[in-house]
């Protein structure tokens, strides 16, 4: 992954979140994603705190939307890997977000760790 398809994705991941569009956020990520994150046990029930599968994150990102009416990302900064990328970025209630993404061949997210900081 070069720095402009990182810079693409990152902008585009974060519009589609802006405006609250489950369709749009849900075409980054591969049929087999796995996601975890902090947030999963308590909007998912999940305790492990991975959701594996496209449709099953669909159900909890429209959880979180559902949940965060006012939800809205502020892109901070885009790191970028080997085949991934981490997007550094302001999140819901003022938190600080760090999630690190693996791109399959395909170019899609594969794999998702989130991290969390208050202030």
């Amino acid at each position: 992954m070069n720095e402009q398809q990182a810079t693409r994705l990152a902008q585009a991941w974060i519009d589609a979140w802006n405006r609250h569009d489950p369709d749009a956020i849900l075409r980054h990520y591969a049929p087999d994603v796995e996601f975890t994150s902090p947030f999963v046990s308590a909007l998912s029930g999940e305790a492990s705190g991975t959701i594996c599968g496209r449709e099953a994150l669909s159900a909890y990102f429209r959880k979180g939307l559902q949940a965060y009416p006012d939800l809205h990302f502020e892109l901070i900064r885009t790191l970028i890997g080997v085949d991934s990328l981490l997007l550094y970025y302001r999140s819901v209630t003022g938190l600080l977000a760090a999630e690190m993404m693996i791109i399959n061949g395909e170019g899609q997210i594969h794999t998702v760790r989130v991290h969390y900081v208050k202030e």
